[in-house]
């Protein structure tokens, strides 16, 4: 009896630190990350990289600075060995805590999903504007300051998107453009560098 007793409260004890690592933060009012995503062609014929049984290949320059909407993390997955974590990322007027009010945002199995009653912008600018990522941290330091992405933050990621390939011919392929919906629609973001984040 003791011995579960004990487990319970190291069971609870973990899950408010993990809860507590990871609670929203309370962002500022207005738009916080006004422009959209850059992406770059890469010059010449960039190389593959690998991870383990993992091929990365690389497609384009990848430049953003968003507003976390939401954040997901995987442990059981067939990508979860290189990408734990998905971000949902907005920019635009989808940084905009008067709008986001107004849309309930949420993730599971590796899709985003947005539901509103009374649309505060328009259907179009809510999908152009926010995108589910996978990210692929490029280095152990890049690993724990994703791990410390908290939602409400604003984030600036710079790295490639990628087509991941592994050894028993799975395949993620990346999305290269914003406008894009549904199954295929989510960028793979191999991530090299993660800027300060900033909360109220």
């Amino acid at each position: 009896m003791r011995f579960w007793l004990i487990a319970l409260l190291l069971l609870c004890g973990l899950g408010m630190a993990n809860w507590w690592q990871h609670r929203p933060a309370h962002a500022a009012s207005g738009m916080l990350a006004a422009s959209a995503p850059a992406q770059t062609d890469i010059d010449g014929h960039p190389a593959e990289l690998h991870s383990g049984r993992f091929t990365l290949d690389p497609r384009a320059n990848f430049d953003i600075t968003a507003r976390v909407l939401s954040r997901e993390d995987y442990q059981m997955d067939d990508l979860a060995p290189i990408s734990p974590t998905d971000l949902t990322l907005g920019w635009g007027r989808m940084s905009d805590t008067a709008v986001l009010d107004r849309i309930r945002i949420s993730q599971s199995n590796r899709f985003y999903f947005w539901y509103t009653d009374d649309f505060p912008i328009p259907r179009r600018e809510i999908e152009e504007s926010s995108a589910n990522m996978h990210m692929i941290p490029a280095s152990n330091a890049v690993a724990r300051a994703l791990r410390a992405v908290r939602q409400g933050e604003i984030v600036h990621l710079r790295g490639f998107l990628v087509n991941v390939h592994r050894d028993d011919g799975r395949a993620w392929n990346t999305s290269l453009t914003r406008d894009d919906t549904g199954a295929g629609a989510c960028e793979v973001v191999l991530v090299e560098d993660i800027g300060e984040t900033q909360a109220n």
